[in-house]
C-alpha cells in the first residue's frame, strides 16, 4: 500500500507540474504579445512626439529672450505705475486739502456776510423805518388835529363799497 500511495502522490505531483508548465507557457505568450504591442506603441509615440517636442524646445529657446525682455519691461512698468500712483495720491490729497480750506473760507465769508446783512437791516430799521413811522404817526396826528381844529374832519367810509351801512338795506 505504501507503494500505491507513493505512485498516487508522484502522479499528482506530475500532473500539477504539467499544469504549472502550461500556465507558464501561456503567461510567456501573453507577456510576449503585450510586449510587442507596447513596443509598437512606444515606436509610434517616439515617431510622433519627438519631432513635436523638438519643435517645442526650439520655440522655447527662441522665445526665452523675448520672455525675458517682456518680464523686465513688465517689472519696470509696474514700478513706474506705482510711482505715478503715489504722485497722483499726493496730488489728490493736496487738492482735497485745498478744497476743504476753500470751503471753510467760503463758509466763513458767507456767515460774515449774513451777519452784516442782518446788522445792516437792523440799523436801517432803527435809523430809517422807525423814525419814518414816528414821523408818519406825528404827521397823521397833526393833520387830524388841524382838521378837528378847523372843523373840517370828514367821515371816512369804512366799507369798501363807498356806501354807508344804512343805505345798503332796501
Amino acid at each position: 500500500m505504501d507503494d500505491n500511495l507513493l505512485r498516487i502522490f508522484i502522479a499528482a505531483t506530475t500532473f500539477a507540474v504539467v499544469i504549472q508548465a502550461g500556465i507558464m507557457v501561456a503567461l510567456y505568450f501573453a507577456v510576449r504579445k503585450s510586449t510587442e504591442k507596447m513596443e509598437a506603441l512606444a515606436t509610434q509615440v517616439t515617431t510622433k512626439t519627438l519631432p513635436t517636442l523638438e519643435t517645442v524646445q526650439e520655440i522655447l529657446v527662441d522665445l526665452r529672450p523675448k520672455l525675458d525682455v517682456i518680464s523686465v519691461n513688465l517689472s519696470e512698468s509696474s514700478n513706474l505705475l506705482r510711482n505715478q500712483l503715489g504722485r497722483i495720491d499726493a496730488t489728490l490729497a493736496d487738492v482735497l486739502d485745498r478744497t476743504r480750506l476753500q470751503v471753510i473760507r467760503a463758509d466763513e465769508l458767507l456767515n460774515r456776510t449774513m451777519d452784516r446783512v442782518e446788522e445792516t437791516s437792523e440799523i436801517v430799521h432803527k435809523t430809517v423805518i422807525s423814525p419814518l413811522r414816528q414821523v408818519n404817526g406825528l404827521m397823521t396826528a397833526i393833520s387830524t388835529g388841524v382838521e378837528v381844529f378847523l372843523g373840517q374832519k370828514r367821515r371816512h367810509r369804512k366799507n369798501g363799497a363807498g356806501v354807508p351801512q344804512d343805505e345798503m338795506f332796501i
